[in-house]
């Protein structure tokens, strides 16, 4: 059973050397149930809101096995709100989730929108050495979500994936297509070849060609930013 282990928001705003001058990236847990509304969590804030949040983005969710995973490469522990998400979850695979894919959380429907893509600021905040690129290569990105109902969740609550879309594009295999990743999973073994003889992963341009005729025929609501990735793609194989 998958659950809510946390909810965070913004806990205090940092400067920051970006282009916005600050950063909200520095979320905790929060105690209660808290309100969901279009854009995110109640008292919650994005800094760079040309780049995060909005309604396709008002919520991100990451694992509690994938920072588990971190934890381990890094030597410290990645707790609730490190990485920025608003949703510490447990029991699910936030990257195998589906593109349109719906969860009900609380009193709240969530729908999953995309990956996250890393930034230097997040890098900044992590403060490791090659972040951006060691956080991309390892395809553990989670995902963004926009709210189909708003509602209030609070730690202790079950995810319920109540809807599953049929074009099957997870999160993984579009983020791993975007940056030529061997592999959804991203593991690989010390000589560099893949752990198993899985076949070889659909292209970006095939993977853009599901999403886009999956919008059309009314079965997802494509991102604005997902919308155009997938057109761009799709027209790079035309042109091919």
């Amino acid at each position: 059973m998958a659950e809510l282990l946390a909810v965070c928001r913004v806990y205090v705003l940092h400067p920051d050397p970006g282009t916005v001058g600050v950063t909200a990236i520095d979320k905790r847990p929060v105690e209660g149930r808290v309100k969901v509304r279009p854009y995110g969590l109640y008292a919650d804030v994005q800094a760079d809101r040309a780049n995060h949040g909005g309604l396709d983005q008002a919520v991100y969710a990451y694992a509690q096995e994938d920072a588990d995973h971190w934890s381990a490469e890094l030597g410290r522990e990645v707790t609730p709100g490190l990485f920025g998400e608003n949703l510490r979850v447990s029991g699910l695979d936030v990257n195998a989730a589906v593109i349109g894919e719906r969860w009900q959380v609380g009193s709240a429907l969530l729908e999953v929108t995309q990956p996250r893509t890393p930034c230097q600021t997040f890098g900044r905040r992590l403060g490791e050495q090659r972040w951006v690129r060691r956080f991309t290569q390892a395809n553990r990105t989670g995902a963004y979500l926009r709210v189909i109902e708003n509602g209030e969740l609070g730690a202790g609550d079950t995810v319920d994936v109540v809807h599953h879309p049929l074009h099957g594009v997870t999160v993984a295999d579009w983020f791993g297509a975007q940056y030529g990743l061997a592999r959804a999973a991203g593991v690989r073994d010390a000589a560099g070849s893949d752990e198993t003889d899985e076949p070889a992963p659909e292209s970006l341009e095939a993977l853009a060609q599901r999403l886009l005729n999956a919008h059309a025929a009314g079965e997802i609501r494509l991102s604005v930013d997902m919308h155009r990735r997938s057109e761009q793609a799709a027209s790079r194989a035309v042109v091919d």
